[in-house]
């Protein structure tokens, strides 16, 4: 099946900015490591650390997020999935032999796993229409559902964020939309994040 051409656009986008910066943060489009940790530390709370668990990373870029739970002491399989070819080929040069850490570019390959979560990855809609975009979102929300026994968390820039910093090239979500959409269609057991200090939010899904 072929990429709708919006995604081969963000598919290029970030295939340039990893041969720009390599496997950083800078590659995977954040200003700092501080403020994608920031992120991830919201996103995490929907795992359980305390046992072994199995996670989808989807959108993974270079499996960052595998170096961050690691450096946690968490214990996972991981399986980082991404749309971008080089950063499947940069996960797997930056995680050789390792059998606990797997990276794929076809979502239909990927398992029943524990858990899925997705950072930034629905930030950059570039060109895209915002009703085309959010299309893409929903139907991205559902592969992870569909992937995911225990929960799944995501997270989006807000359209509560001032107006005067806004760019037409990502993508101003409405919280309240989406905590409804997941409340409607996968779990009565949502939480909404919105207190973190930044120009986006966190939705936890627990199933």
């Amino acid at each position: 099946m072929s990429k709708p051409s919006e995604l081969t656009k963000v598919e290029s986008y970030f295939k340039e900015k990893l041969e720009q910066h390599g496997a950083t943060h800078r590659g995977v489009d954040y200003n700092s490591v501080e403020s994608q940790e920031a992120r991830f530390l919201q996103l995490i709370k929907v795992l359980d650390p305390s046992l072994k668990y199995s996670l989808l990373d989807y959108g993974s870029g270079y499996g960052g997020m595998y170096d961050y739970l690691l450096g946690l002491g968490h214990d996972l399989h991981y399986v980082g999935y991404d749309i971008a070819e080089s950063m499947i080929a940069e996960g797997r040069k930056s995680h050789p032999d390792n059998p606990a850490c797997v990276f794929m570019n076809s979502i239909e390959e990927v398992p029943l796993l524990d858990y899925a979560i997705v950072s930034g990855t629905f930030n950059m809609k570039l060109d895209a229409d915002f009703d085309a975009w959010t299309q893409i979102i929903i139907e991205s929300l559902e592969q992870m559902d569909s992937r995911s026994t225990k929960g799944m968390a995501f997270n989006m820039l807000t359209k509560y964020s001032d107006a005067d910093k806004m760019r037409p090239d990502l993508y101003y979500a409405d919280p309240c939309f989406f905590f409804d959409y997941c409340k409607r269609n996968f779990s009565r057991n949502v939480a909404l994040l919105h207190d973190y200090n930044l120009y986006d939010f966190t939705i936890l899904v627990r199933k």
